[in-house]
C-alpha cells in the first residue's frame, strides 16, 4: 500500500471510528457524576461542612462546594442524611491469606491463596476501604491481585504490594514447620549485604511496589523470638538503600525494642507492629520521623476469639506476650507523637473488620479525628500518594464512603459503611431506594 493510500485508508477509518467507538469512549471517560452530601467531613480541619457536592468526572474529583453550585444534567447520587468522607486506607493487609495457622498452612497453594485474596479484595471495599497496601504474599499473589483489579476482571481496592517478605534464613517470613530434608525456605530468604541487595531487586523486577522485611521474630511463626532481631543494622540499611535508590519504599516488621531502633536508623519509612517496644525505640521513632502502624485490634479479636483463632500453642503464648504490652507501648507512641499510619494485619483475624482498629486507637488517647487521620492523610502521606488519594479534593480520585450518624461523635459508624465508591464508581449503596 503505497503513502497516498494508505493515507485515504487512515482517513475513512478513522471517519467511521470517531462519531462512534472513540467518540462515545471518550464521553463515558468524561461522564459527570455528583454526589450530593447531607455532611461532609473534611478530614483536614475536622470541619462537618452541610449540602455539598462532589463533583467527578471520569475517576476524578473536579469539585467540592455548595450543593446550590452543582452543575445541572449530570448523575446524581443523593446521600442527603449520611456523612460523607474519603475512602479508607489500611497499610498493613495479607489480603491472600486467611486466619488459617501453623501446619494448616502448609496445604493451601499459591493458586489457592490467590483466590482467597480476590475473595478478601472485594470484602475489604466493601467495608469502605478503597486502597490497602499488602506487605507479605507468597508467590507474588498480591502482584497478580492487584493486576487484576486495576483491570477491572475483579473486585477490589487499589493495592500497593511487597510480593514476598524478606527474611533471614529461620526467621519469622521464613518457612520453618518442615524438618531438614524438606529442604525449605521461602522465597524471601537472604542472608548478608550482598544477598540482600540481589533480593531487594529481585522482588522489584518481579512487580512489587514496596519492599517488606521482618526485622525481628513474630508471633505466628514457629521457632524464633519477637524480642529478637533478625537482620543486622547493615543488612537493613543495605536493603533500604537498594530499594530507595530505585524509588521503592520498605515497611519493617518489627516487635522488640531493637528490632524497632535498629529499623528506624536503617531509614525504613514504616515500623510495623511495634508491640514490644521500649521508651528508647518509641523515642528513635520519633526522632527519625519513622511511622508506626501499630496493628492493635487483632489483640482485641484474638483474645474474644480464642477457641475460633485456633492458635498453635507456641504462637498462643507469643500472642498472650505481646498482647501485655502492645496496646501500652503504642498508647505511649501516641502521646510522644510518633508520626501513626493505620494498618491492621487484617488475615490474623477475618478480612472486612479492619475499621475495628480505629475504635482502638480512639480507646488509647486519640481523638476520633485524629483516627481518621491515620487511616486518610496519614497513611496516604506514608504510600506516598497524598496528591491521589486521603481527601475529597479537586483531582483527587473519586474514593468516597459514606456512613450513618457522627464518626466524630462515634467512631465506630465507620464499621458499618454503607456507601462506596470508587474512582467514580458505586461499588455499594445501601441508600439507594
Amino acid at each position: 500500500m503505497n503513502r497516498v493510500a494508505r493515507y485515504l485508508f487512515v482517513s475513512t477509518l478513522l471517519a467511521v471510528l470517531l462519531p462512534n467507538g472513540l467518540l462515545s469512549a471518550q464521553t463515558a471517560a468524561t461522564r459527570r457524576v455528583v454526589v450530593r452530601a447531607g455532611k461532609l467531613l473534611d478530614v483536614k480541619t475536622g470541619r462537618t461542612l452541610s449540602d455539598q457536592a462532589i463533583v467527578i468526572e471520569g475517576d476524578k474529583i473536579v469539585s467540592v462546594g455548595p450543593a446550590s453550585d452543582a452543575p445541572a444534567g449530570a448523575t446524581t447520587i443523593n446521600l442527603p442524611n449520611a456523612t460523607v468522607l474519603p475512602g479508607l486506607i489500611d497499610a498493613h493487609t495479607h489480603i491472600t491469606f486467611n486466619p488459617n495457622f501453623g501446619y494448616d498452612t502448609l496445604g493451601i497453594s499459591i493458586p489457592r491463596e490467590a483466590l482467597t485474596g480476590a475473595h478478601n479484595a472485594r470484602l475489604t471495599l466493601e467495608a469502605g476501604f478503597t486502597t490497602i497496601r499488602n506487605v507479605a504474599a507468597r508467590g507474588y499473589t498480591d502482584v497478580a491481585l492487584r493486576d487484576a483489579i486495576n483491570a477491572g476482571d475483579v473486585p477490589g481496592p487499589r493495592m500497593l504490594v511487597s510480593g514476598p517478605a524478606l527474611s533471614i534464613t529461620g526467621g519469622h517470613c521464613d518457612n520453618n514447620l518442615l524438618p531438614f530434608e524438606y529442604h525449605a525456605s521461602n522465597e524471601g530468604v537472604a542472608d548478608g549485604i550482598e544477598a540482600v541487595q540481589h533480593k531487594t531487586r529481585e522482588v522489584i523486577k518481579y512487580g512489587a511496589d514496596l519492599i517488606k522485611i521482618c526485622a525481628t521474630g513474630g508471633v505466628l511463626s514457629k521457632g524464633d523470638d519477637p524480642n529478637a532481631p533478625q537482620f543486622t543494622l547493615e543488612e537493613m540499611k543495605a536493603i533500604v538503600a537498594e530499594a530507595h535508590r530505585l524509588g521503592h519504599k520498605v515497611a519493617a516488621h518489627a516487635h522488640g525494642a531493637q528490632g524497632v531502633i535498629w529499623a528506624s536508623e536503617a531509614g525504613v519509612d514504616s515500623v510495623e507492629h511495634g508491640h514490644l517496644m521500649n521508651d528508647a525505640a518509641i523515642a528513635t521513632l520519633k526522632k527519625n520521623g519513622t511511622y508506626l502502624v501499630p496493628t492493635l485490634y487483632l489483640m482485641d479479636w484474638q483474645k474474644e476469639n480464642a477457641a475460633r483463632a485456633n492458635l498453635p500453642d507456641y504462637a498462643k503464648r507469643k500472642m498472650e506476650m505481646v498482647s501485655e504490652t502492645g496496646q501500652n507501648a503504642a498508647k505511649k507512641a501516641f502521646a510522644a507523637g510518633v508520626k501513626i499510619g493505620m494498618g491492621t494485619d487484617a488475615a490474623v483475624y477475618p478480612h472486612g473488620l479492619n475499621a475495628h482498629e480505629l475504635a482502638v486507637y480512639v480507646r488509647l488517647g486519640m481523638t476520633p479525628l485524629q483516627a481518621i487521620q491515620t487511616a486518610t492523610i496519614n497513611d496516604a502521606d506514608l504510600l506516598g500518594w497524598s496528591d491521589k488519594i486521603g481527601t475529597i479534593e479537586p483531582g483527587k480520585w473519586a474514593d468516597i464512603i459514606a456512613v450513618d450518624g457522627d464518626p466524630l461523635q462515634d467512631i465506630t459508624t465507620l464499621q458499618h459503611v454503607k456507601f462506596v465508591m470508587k474512582g467514580g464508581e458505586v461499588v455499594k449503596n445501601q441508600y439507594a431506594k
